[in-house]
């Protein structure tokens, strides 16, 4: 049985390893949490993680390819 990626469970990060990932601060994090603005997260025993890829599927919606908008 070979480790591919795709056989691999998803990662999760908690707040502050996530807010690094994202180049925020934990707080910023938190706040967008609070608010309903921020990545989708789970609670798992009490933690609140987030997986990598709706990490990256969140700050893929910032993406802007023009400054006119």
């Amino acid at each position: 049985m070979s480790d591919t990626p795709t056989n691999l469970p998803p990662r999760f990060l908690r707040t502050p390893e996530a807010a690094r990932f994202l180049g925020l601060s934990g707080r910023t994090l938190e706040k967008h949490r609070y608010f309903g603005t921020g990545p989708a997260y789970r609670r798992i025993g009490g933690r609140v993680v987030y997986s990598v890829d709706d990490l990256r599927a969140w700050a893929d919606i910032g993406i802007k390819h023009s400054t006119s908008c």
